[in-house]
């Protein structure tokens, strides 16, 4: 795996978190900072499709930027969706404005998984591209890279789009676990590639979403989720760099999520960190976990969430979290007002690092 760009960020709060060191101020980052909560994005984007934006570097780059200008956050998220290495792969799919994406032909049989096309490395040329160009104007700010999960992944495949239920995907889960098995091997082979293109091209921290996870009991995580998720983070191990896991509504499944290989554990809204970090074990590093309604509630409200879950994050350290990153447990909504979101960081960066 190529490291020869890999830069040397000693500075940089998010990484020291991730990694068991003391930053010199709280690190934050918002999942879904780059995106509608912006004019300038809204600007960038018009008449420009969601998946277009995602294949065209200089687009990738402006947007992933604009929030490290705006904010101040510690962390650029790569901008990018779930589904850009299944559409890079050759699958026919699309994002439709309001609804998310929506799969031409969904994958319900053994010969459907069979015709699924793998993917090539330069065929995210596009996105690694898009990296490069951002390494060149981050400075020491961290670039976070991220793919789906190989269970997120397959439910929309299955699914032919976004799900309440998921119920499709369950019932091949449990009616046919061969094929299953064999769905998920194919996408977990798609998200390592993925990955290892954000890697080579220099990116200093991944983060793994299973949007979706939250859907299963733990054991059904365990039987038919958990295997590919570890191998996708053991493969990209060698890189040395952070890894996050991520997924909503999964605090019964913050231990195996863990287990799954991820140096930091991303926590949703639903559950205090210093409980999470008793369902995840010692020796990981927490992110979360503001309700993101919270920045709607106005500056008092805000003040008192932030500390709040600050405290909870410091004493998460001293029952054995490596440290914590704040975010929100889950990504900045739509209406958010901008302001709000560059006086929630100011706020969280004023306040004292953990020992």
């Amino acid at each position: 795996m190529s490291t020869h760009t890999r830069r040397q960020l000693t500075d940089a709060p998010l990484l020291a978190a991730a990694t068991g060191g003391v930053p010199h101020r709280r690190p934050v980052w918002f999942m879904r900072q780059a995106g509608r909560s912006l004019p300038e994005y809204r600007e960038v984007r018009k008449g420009v499709g969601m998946l277009e934006s995602c294949f065209d570097p200089e687009l990738v780059c402006e947007i992933t930027m604009q929030p490290i200008r705006r904010h101040d956050v510690d962390a650029a998220i790569l901008f990018s969706d779930i589904v850009v290495p299944l559409k890079a792969a050759g699958i026919d799919l699309d994002i439709v404005a309001g609804v998310g994406p929506v799969v031409a032909d969904p994958v319900r049989t053994a010969d459907d998984v069979r015709a699924l096309p793998r993917l090539r490395a330069e065929e995210v040329g596009a996105v690694t591209a898009g990296i490069g160009l951002l390494l060149k104007e981050l400075g020491n700010v961290p670039l976070i890279g991220f793919a789906g999960a190989p269970f997120t992944l397959a439910s929309y495949l299955v699914e032919g789009g976004p799900s309440k239920n998921h119920e499709r995907t369950k019932a091949m889960m449990l009616a046919d676990p061969d094929t299953w098995h064999q769905l998920l091997g194919v996408l977990t082979d798609i998200t390592i590639e993925f990955l290892r293109a954000q890697i080579d091209a220099g990116v200093d921290a991944l983060q793994l979403f299973d949007s979706w996870a939250g859907a299963l009991t733990l054991a059904q995580y365990r039987e038919f989720v958990f295997p590919h998720s570890q191998r996708v983070f053991a493969e990209v191990a060698s890189a040395g760099i952070p890894r996050i896991h991520f997924g909503v509504g999964t605090g019964e499944l913050l231990g195996a999520m863990g287990e799954a290989g991820a140096d930091v554990v991303g926590v949703d809204w639903r559950i205090p960190l210093n409980d999470a970090i008793r369902r995840v074990g010692p020796g990981k590093a927490l992110q979360g976990n503001l309700d993101p309604a919270v920045l709607f509630a106005g500056p008092k409200a805000i003040d008192s969430e932030v500390r709040r879950i600050a405290h909870e994050a410091d004493e998460a350290i001293t029952l054995g979290a490596k440290g914590h990153i704040f975010n929100l447990g889950h990504g900045v909504l739509p209406n958010t007002d901008p302001t709000v979101i560059t006086e929630t960081v100011a706020l969280i960066h004023s306040l004292p690092t953990p020992l």
